[in-house]
């Protein structure tokens, strides 16, 4: 799915204890997922200029696509400045929806001060926790952003606290309790990582997963967003899952104007996206749609969420008023994990709607996962 220039082993190190700027690396690649691949000295700013008492690092590290390929993804890891000695708390977060543009990535915004959930962030490094944001595959790395592409996400969230812990600068170690957290499209991607790590990375010591606004079911989302304000999301979606899995071939299915928008939606974020995208029916942009075949039904099921339970406590959350993401989507995803044994906090955000829900349910959604770090039990609520 993409091309790159292979980084042996030893220029990998080298990058590594020199802080060279980041290299890209190839199919070829080699190396463990959550390989450190290169490492430079970053800034953390919520807002521009803002400064705050942390060191941050951007990292590109080993990954797996969402077909098992190896890949390369960036990232960026911030560590308060705050006197602590000795491993602390990481938390692997999972931002929402940025764009499918390399400058939309975190990793870009941070030193400007202009990542959406930077404030969010902040947040975890007061209470004196590290936090590693992924870029996701295909944001500032070669290819595209495989936007929805469920198991490349939660691949790459966990992989993202495998390369944190493996950084010498950050002063973590195999035995640092590890949370997940994300909301919207980082709702999925912590989805999966919960789902994953007990396959994928058991050595972590993951020991709770808070996620929340989370889009369990791609197919269920078409009519939600089909000729309504949020149908640039809908579009944005079809161009990750064809990033992801190429043999779907979305250009076939469009028309000019549909390959025009999808064409602008590849190099723009979402701020504009949204704008531009709004409104548009999928039989106005496609020759055929795309969503009624089997190959893409099948690509599309492949990112559901609820068929294993996670291997540690969830804090499951959602809007009732939730435009985007309907509330049942949520409430499916509980009753999924739940009948399958998981250890399930469920809340249901009263007042507001999906933006809004990231921000009324951070609080409790970080006391929740410091109580996890102290080790309190929970018997969830299922």
């Amino acid at each position: 799915m993409r091309v790159r220039t292979r980084v042996p082993a030893c220029l990998a190190a080298l990058a590594l204890s020199l802080a060279l700027p980041s290299a890209t690396a190839t199919a070829e690649e080699t190396g463990r997922p959550g390989e450190l691949v290169s490492v430079r000295e970053s800034a953390f700013h919520p807002l521009p200029g803002q400064p705050t008492p942390t060191k941050a690092w951007k990292i590109h590290y080993r990954s797996t696509s969402a077909t098992g390929a190896p890949n390369t993804v960036s990232g960026t890891v911030v560590v308060p400045q705050d006197g602590r000695t000795g491993p602390r708390p990481l938390v692997t977060y999972a931002v929402g929806t940025v764009g499918l543009g390399d400058s939309c990535a975190p990793s870009n915004g941070f030193p400007k001060g202009t990542t959406a959930e930077a404030n969010l962030i902040q947040q975890l490094t007061w209470r004196g926790w590290a936090v590693v944001v992924t870029d996701y595959e295909g944001l500032g790395t070669p290819g595209e952003h495989t936007y929805t592409a469920g198991r490349s996400a939660g691949h790459a969230v966990l992989d993202a606290a495998r390369a944190a812990i493996r950084l010498p600068q950050a002063g973590l170690s195999a035995a640092s309790p590890v949370g997940i957290m994300g909301y919207s499209q980082g709702g999925q991607a912590a989805g999966w990582a919960a789902e994953l790590h007990g396959s994928y990375a058991p050595e972590l010591a993951v020991k709770g997963t808070a996620t929340g606004g989370v889009p369990a079911r791609l197919d269920g989302l078409a009519p939600v967003h089909d000729g309504s304000y949020g149908s640039g999301l809908l579009f944005m979606a079809a161009a990750g899952q064809d990033a992801a899995f190429p043999e779907l071939n979305l250009d076939s299915y469009l028309n000019p104007a549909g390959k025009a928008l999808v064409g602008f939606f590849r190099d723009n974020c979402v701020a504009l996206d949204t704008i531009v995208g709004s409104f548009k029916k999928i039989s106005d942009l496609t020759v055929r749609n795309p969503l009624e075949t089997p190959e893409w039904q099948r690509r599309l099921h492949e990112s559901d969420l609820g068929a294993s339970a996670p291997d540690h406590p969830v804090y499951l959350y959602h809007a009732l008023g939730d435009e985007l993401i309907p509330y049942a989507q949520g409430k499916r995803l509980r009753a999924d994990w739940c009948g399958r044994g998981a250890n399930v906090r469920w809340r249901t955000i009263v007042l507001g709607e999906h933006v809004s829900g990231v921000i009324t349910e951070a609080s409790a959604a970080q006391n929740w996962l410091a109580d996890r770090f102290a080790g309190e039990p929970t018997n969830g609520d299922c």
